[in-house]
């Protein structure tokens, strides 16, 4: 692996559970077990590498429109993972946040969500945000609202900012989607304006330490100019 600059933030869209099991012969949901596993290889492998942050989409805003045993396996799946992984996570000194509306979320998994960020306040370690019932574009009208209450007259980019659910955090340096598809799917809207686009074939399940490496590799190889341009020597 290159030892080039290492991103902040990575963002991932994790793509192509269902499409896994379907190979396999297996239940949507075991895809989604799947899924999880795959994303522990990636917090191990970012942590390692030396990320401060990162975002996994995990339900959007439209997944409420799947079937409903797949949408209750996935809140399970949450909540486990809440009391379970997230809680070593805890121990290990990781910061673990969630973004979205939860209030819509089953009763169970909101309260393990609430209890593992409580848990985890104080940690100084990277963090791990996890995006349930997540929109970009409900999430930039919450924010317009959040300042319309305020009575605020003059609002520039940084007052937009900080009102997203990632105020105060950086915005994704590189925004990852598994599966072969090539669209941001109302993730992070707001907040990908500079960031890079990095798209594999892989399925999110096949997602491992090597797929990271390459996403760094990849990402070092981009030049990132911000508007600018470049300047000669």
């Amino acid at each position: 692996m290159t030892d080039k600059v290492t991103p902040r933030h990575i963002a991932f869209i994790m793509d192509g559970n269902g499409r896994w099991a379907k190979k396999r012969l297996l239940p949507r949901k075991a895809g989604h077990r799947q899924g999880v596993k795959a994303l522990e290889k990636v917090v191990d492998a970012c942590e390692k590498r030396g990320v401060e942050m990162v975002t996994f989409y995990a339900f959007s805003t439209e997944n409420w429109a799947r079937p409903q045993d797949e949408i209750d396996a996935l809140f399970a799946m949450v909540a486990e993972f809440a009391d379970t992984r997230l809680k070593e996570y805890v121990q290990r000194g990781l910061r673990i946040l969630f973004i979205g509306d939860l209030t819509p979320l089953p009763q169970k998994t909101r309260d393990a969500c609430t209890r593992i960020v409580e848990a985890a306040k104080g940690n100084k370690g990277m963090i791990v945000c996890i995006a349930l019932n997540y929109g970009g574009r409900d999430e930039i009208v919450r924010a317009v609202r959040t300042l319309l209450q305020s009575g605020l007259k003059d609002v520039d980019v940084e007052t937009l900012s900080d009102c997203m659910y990632t105020g105060g955090l950086p915005d994704p340096d590189v925004i990852v989607r598994s599966s072969g598809e090539k669209r941001l799917s109302n993730f992070m809207l707001w907040q990908a304006a500079y960031s890079e686009f990095v798209f594999r074939d892989e399925l999110w399940p096949d997602f491992d330490e090597k797929i990271i490496d390459a996403v760094l590799e990849e990402y070092a190889s981009r030049d990132r100019r911000y508007g600018s341009v470049k300047r000669l020597n």
